[in-house]
């Protein structure tokens, strides 16, 4: 199945310790189904110092379930994702205005 969210999307969490909180996503893994937004779901990870790193605890944006994000429209209103066909060129849309995404 394709995936509905991609790099670049702007979404908000719908469950977990985030929920409700907005960001973009930084990357997509879609065979495991999981996504990391920039600023949420941190963890502090214990990184060994190196002659380029210091080292220390350093926060960390973890991957998080896909179906615990969803996309959030022009309006700023969480929205699912359809695909459809625009011409010969399949299109991803909004399913709750219609608009398409990505044109």
């Amino acid at each position: 199945m394709a995936a509905k969210l991609k790099k670049g999307d702007k979404v908000v969490v719908l469950a977990g310790k985030d929920k409700g909180k907005t960001g973009e996503i930084s990357s997509v893994d879609p065979k495991a189904g999981k996504a990391v937004v920039d600023g949420l779901n941190v963890s502090i990870r214990h990184v060994r110092q190196s002659q380029t790193a210091q080292g220390g605890r350093q926060p960390k944006a973890m991957p998080m379930d896909l179906s615990n994000l969803a996309f959030v429209d022009a309006k700023g209103n969480a929205t699912r994702v359809g695909f459809k066909m625009d011409g010969d060129k399949k299109v991803r849309f909004a399913k709750s205005t219609g608009d398409v995404i990505d044109a």
